[in-house]
């Protein structure tokens, strides 16, 4: 695992203070905060890095923990129980050699040896104490013709670049997990996991529930009244439909199909519900005034 200074990152000494660490965080994060810079993606990682590094030195225990393990500061928990476990074997065994296995038939690590001087005798060669890599978490934003469509996408997770592909139908608010794309583990213990968890914005013209999409189709008075045709857009192009003479205002129809892909089954797919809005005319002349109101007197 390649050591992080997090001191350096903030720009402070080891020696600041919890006012030292948050005052240097505030205003770096102010500089790179993704907002300000959008199209800046070394800021966006410099931005991590950042929010990283804070959360760390920011929290005293956690800090405590980094300035005595560095990198492997997450396991200091596990360290402190082996060295306590290991002396007390030690101030039982003392003239014996003695190594502590784990239920996988693995010992201490090289790195727990050089953290506490050895074992007191010959290190076994089976000697090894493994650690699985640090989960991630990162947020994945996509917009719904995108999210409708299997892609490919190229994010960046800690500095590295990686290229998924999403699958059709994914969810606002759904996660998914790319096993071993998380942090690396320790004396080649298993990778962690990366959980990318996708945000979907609305869409200007499209509302979505489940796998059936909703759309609103503004529908003039005098084609209500007498019927023809209207084009209406679906996620993947236009479509013809017939009015029917007579339609009502917020009349809906579901057209099979022409919904959003259903999550990994492929070519199925929910409905597109059209609702038809009538517009009312406005500014109407003189002369229309008078035709709707002979109208109006023959239906009476």
């Amino acid at each position: 695992m390649a050591y992080i200074d997090y001191y350096k990152i903030l720009g402070i000494e080891r020696s600041a203070t919890q006012d030292d660490v948050k005052k240097a965080y505030k205003k770096l994060a102010r500089k790179y905060h993704p907002d300000l810079n959008p199209n800046d993606p070394d800021a966006h990682r410099k931005f991590q890095e950042i929010n990283e590094a804070h959360e760390v030195l920011g929290d005293p225990e956690k800090r405590k923990k980094y300035d005595q393990y560095g990198e492997n500061w997450k396991h200091a928990d596990e360290f402190e129980a082996q060295r306590q476990q290991y002396r007390s074997y030690q101030d039982g065994q003392e003239g014996y050699t003695y190594w502590t296995e784990s239920s996988d038939g693995s010992g201490f690590s090289d790195f727990f040896e050089q953290l506490f001087g050895g074992m007191g005798g010959k290190k076994s060669q089976r000697s090894r104490y493994v650690f699985r890599g640090e989960d991630y978490t990162t947020e994945l934003q996509v917009s719904l013709a995108d999210a409708a469509k299997t892609h490919k996408q190229i994010i960046t997770v800690n500095g590295r670049n990686l290229r998924i592909t999403i699958p059709a139908g994914i969810a606002n608010g759904q996660t998914i997990k790319l096993k071993g794309q998380g942090g690396p583990g320790v004396n080649n213990g298993p990778a962690g996991d990366l959980y990318i968890t996708f945000v979907i914005p609305e869409d200007a013209r499209f509302k979505r529930a489940g796998d059936d999409l909703y759309v609103t189709v503004p529908l003039d008075l005098y084609k209500a009244i007498l019927g023809g045709e209207q084009i209406v857009d679906t996620l993947d192009g236009k479509v013809k439909l017939q009015i029917k003479p007579g339609t009502q205002n917020n009349t809906k129809v579901r057209l099979k199909g022409k919904g959003f892909p259903v999550y990994k089954e492929e070519g199925k797919f929910g409905d597109l519900i059209v609702t038809y809005s009538i517009d009312i005319p406005t500014n109407l002349t003189d002369k229309q005034k008078e035709l709707f109101r002979e109208i109006q007197s023959i239906t009476q």
